[in-house]
């Protein structure tokens, strides 16, 4: 049995994604997904309009503002923030759940609310995706076809303010190519996973048998 392999406890991660909008950031998480199927993915609550193709429940819990303002009263949200005129919060309940049962969990929420769940969370990992170039981003935006050209500048001048909270971030991801993007975050997962910091047991069986492995390699 390798170290990678050794039975451990641990919490779970809280890996945080962000991103100006356009930069690829749901592509790149329904990547990351099929990667590590194991991984939860936080569902944001939002008063945003549902677009088509989405799934209540499943893209986003879509609630009415008064419905929003009620959960933000109760304190059921981990953070929230106002993103383009709508409100988006992740909701603290299920969050906490899944990391005391050591499951590692997805959050892709914006920049303010990263800001608000590494206080609370401290070994939160944050990763911030960014396109190659701002001509990029821009080509992305209209290639969406969702918003007009004032929906579009609004959101690149958004995107140049949300740049500048990057040195916060933990580590950064240029999404030239979505399979290089990829293997960028696999690669964080990954050694996230194996920092000893994070154990909080280790199951005396297992290492003993290291023990016993690193004992006949001196022999």
């Amino acid at each position: 049995m390798t170290p990678s392999q050794a039975p451990t406890k641990r919490e779970g991660i809280i890996f945080i994604l962000s991103a100006p909008s356009g930069a690829g950031k749901t592509t790149l998480t329904r990547g990351l997904m099929q990667i590590f199927p194991e991984i939860a993915l936080s569902v944001s609550c939002t008063t945003r309009p549902r677009r088509p193709g989405e799934v209540s429940g499943q893209d986003y819990r879509f609630v009415s503002q008064s419905a929003f303002t009620e959960m933000q009263a109760r304190g059921d949200f981990a953070e929230w923030a106002n993103v383009h005129g709508f409100l988006y919060g992740t909701p603290r309940a299920p969050l906490e759940r899944k990391i005391k049962k050591g499951t590692d969990v997805l959050l892709d929420i914006d920049v303010q609310g990263a800001k608000k769940i590494k206080p609370q969370y401290r070994q939160a990992v944050s990763i911030f995706l960014i396109p190659p170039t701002w001509k990029d981003l821009e080509t992305r935006l209209a290639l969406r076809g969702t918003d007009g050209r004032e929906a579009i500048r609004q959101r690149l001048a958004n995107a140049r303010r949300e740049m500048r909270e990057i040195v916060r971030y933990d580590y950064y991801v240029v999404n030239r190519e979505v399979q290089e993007a990829l293997a960028s975050l696999k690669a964080i997962v990954v050694a996230e996973r194996l920092k000893i910091s994070r154990v909080k047991e280790w199951r005396v069986p297992s290492l003993r048998k290291l023990e016993l492995g690193s004992a006949k390699m001196h022999e």
